[in-house]
């Protein structure tokens, strides 16, 4: 009996993989410090949680609408008009169970098979891998290191076919940080008014901004750009509310419509209490999300600097999200103590893992082999003790 293609070709998230084997180590009692998640370590705060306790007092634990309760709706199109200008009806928003299923929605409503999706690389594992689920072939804009990782339209319009449908923007971007420029996105929005592409804008770091950058969203760009473009948010990272599995797209409401059936299918509504949190998370006070950006743009600061003092690593300062990239190539071709060769992103994190029982990402899932992923998810503590076990196993290369 045979199993279907898609899921014999899908790759499982190396995210959550090197998550997974981490905590399984420390359940056996070794001393493991994890970079790899992409979860904060700071607990939802107080109001959201006892918002969720009090739906659940008031026996708000039944069905919703498929797409989502229109208190929380009414709090995203808040949102969207408080910190993009943006403004959006009920109709425009659907609710989903986290931001990665708000993005499959996304895909399977605008994508058939044979259509083409350009994505910026690095990338976010999961994009490539939904675009296949969906038929989609990935076509990857690849961003310079020189350019801090950035894209441009002129990086973009040689990439674009006749099957070309989707524009895919991810910015502050998972995994190098990189947050585009006004200039960037006019040209990119420009491209997809000529070329006649969606836009899929995934702005979940948004509100997690340093050096000064101003989060824009495409959207914001004119009527045309307004119209094309799909935004995806979570609240997963701005509201550490992760475990609780609430995101949402806005968009024309035509594309709305679709994704509200296709959802009805597929999970029915997100879970009724954990909308009401959200619900209160958007509309309420923002000082927890501000706290929490100070302190990751403070562990921003060590964990670059750190990188940045071992020989054989580069690392470019990050301007938005909770991940640094550092360029681990110089270390290729040097020999551990065991005489093992490091020739990859893949042997580096093997390395580290046994050698200093750090967990880190391998570039080569995110697009890039030079590269590893750390996340700065995790105290100061960690972050010192972590970079003192990378430096020292970097010591020990020949």
């Amino acid at each position: 009996m045979r199993i279907s293609q898609r899921a014999t070709t899908l790759h499982p998230s190396a995210t959550l993989a090197i998550s997974a084997t981490a905590r399984r180590m420390r359940a056996e009692g070794i001393d493991v410090i994890s970079f790899g998640s992409g979860e904060p370590d700071f607990d939802t705060p107080d109001h959201i949680r006892e918002a969720a306790v009090q739906a659940i007092r008031e026996g708000f634990t039944r069905y919703t609408a498929t797409g989502g309760i229109d208190e929380l709706k009414d709090a995203v199109a808040l949102k969207l008009k408080r910190d993009a200008g943006l403004s959006y009806t009920r109709s425009q928003i659907m609710i989903s169970c986290g931001g990665k299923h708000s993005l499959y929605n996304v895909f399977q409503a605008l994508l058939d098979p044979g259509d083409e999706a350009i994505i910026p690389a690095p990338y976010w594992v999961s994009f490539p891998e939904m675009v296949k689920l969906c038929g989609g072939t990935p076509v990857f804009a690849p961003a310079a290191e020189e350019r801090d990782f950035r894209i441009d339209r002129r990086l973009v319009e040689p990439l674009l076919t006749p099957r070309t449908k989707v524009l895919v923007l991810n910015t502050p971007c998972n995994p190098t940080g990189a947050a585009l420029t006004r200039t960037e996105l006019a040209g990119l929005a420009a491209l997809a008014r000529e070329r006649d592409l969606w836009i899929v804008s995934d702005e979940t770091y948004e509100a997690l901004v340093y050096n000064g950058h101003q989060h824009l969203s495409v959207a914001a760009l004119g009527d045309d750009a307004y119209a094309r473009t799909m935004i995806v948010s979570s609240l997963s990272k701005a509201y550490a509310m992760t475990g609780w599995r609430i995101g949402y797209a806005a968009g024309p409401a035509e594309i709305i419509k679709v994704m509200d059936g296709l959802q009805s299918q597929m999970t029915s509504n997100p879970t009724s209490f954990a909308q009401r949190a959200a619900a209160v998370a958007l509309a309420g006070p923002q000082d927890s999300t501000r706290q929490m950006r100070l302190e990751f743009d403070c562990r921003r600061h060590a964990i670059v600097a750190r990188l940045q003092s071992m020989p054989g690593i580069r690392c470019l300062d990050p301007q938005g999200a909770f991940y640094v990239f550092p360029n681990v190539s110089g270390l290729y071709g040097r020999r551990t103590a065991a005489g093992a060769r490091i020739a990859s992103s893949s042997a580096f994190a093997s390395f580290l893992l046994e050698t200093a029982r750090i967990a880190v990402v391998p570039g080569i899932e995110f697009g890039s082999d030079a590269h590893i992923r750390l996340s700065y998810a995790c105290s100061m503590e960690h972050i010192e003790q972590g970079m003192d076990r990378m430096a020292a196993a970097v010591a020990t290369l020949q």
